[in-house]
């Protein structure tokens, strides 16, 4: 089965930490780019937020996150994350992996997740 699952949200005070972590199953994860795209309640449209290639060699990040969040992978697990660090209230919102480089929306052959809820409150 080709999926996508998310773990790792929830609730955090800001200035908190969040790890995320999108497992993938059914396709060559080591062959292929991964996205974490957030939809956040003040936006009406989705952000990437950070891309990475399927070496991992190479990541790209939204300026509004660049310098806080990390994405990284484990071609040996299948498995990407996104390690989110100095959180504020704007970055709540639902996070989506997405199989592909800088994805920015979802179209019926885009291959991602069901989410995760992100919510930076104190």
């Amino acid at each position: 089965q080709v999926q996508l699952v998310e773990s790792g949200g929830g609730l955090v005070q800001p200035g908190g930490s969040l790890r995320l972590s999108c497992e993938a199953t059914g396709f060559p994860f080591s062959n292929t780019p991964m996205t974490w795209v957030r939809q956040t309640p003040g936006k009406g449209f989705l952000e990437a937020v950070a891309t990475i290639t399927a070496g991992g060699a190479s990541t790209s990040y939204a300026n509004s996150v660049k310098g806080r969040f990390t994405m990284s992978r484990d071609n040996s697990k299948n498995t990407a994350y996104l390690q989110m660090n100095s959180l504020t209230p704007e970055d709540s919102g639902v996070y989506y992996c997405a199989k592909g480089w800088m994805i920015r929306s979802f179209g019926s052959d885009t291959l991602r997740g069901q989410g995760t809820q992100v919510s930076v409150s104190s």
